[in-house]
């Protein structure tokens, strides 16, 4: 039987998933994940690919419900400030 979390503890286990997975990939250039699209769904890494696109839509496929899911540019600065 699968374990039940609460939306607060899915979405908290995916942002510290999120923030392991950017950590590594921006201290091992060899990382599986660097450079890459990471999307995390119900805390477990659910999809890596080269295509920010395919990323959505594959989220969308695997946890309809968008407040249970994330994702990340791997290897990205989210702490700098970019203008677009």
């Amino acid at each position: 039987m699968p374990i039940v979390q609460s939306l607060e503890e899915v979405q908290k286990a995916n942002r510290q998933l999120a923030q392991q997975i950017n950590d590594e990939a921006r201290n091992d250039p060899r990382s599986p994940y660097a450079g890459k699209f990471v999307g995390i769904a119900n805390g477990r890494v659910a999809v890596v690919t080269d295509d920010p696109e395919s990323l959505f839509y594959r989220l969308r496929e695997i946890e309809p419900d968008p407040r249970r899911v994330f994702g990340i540019e791997a290897s990205r600065d989210y702490t700098v400030v970019e203008r677009v």
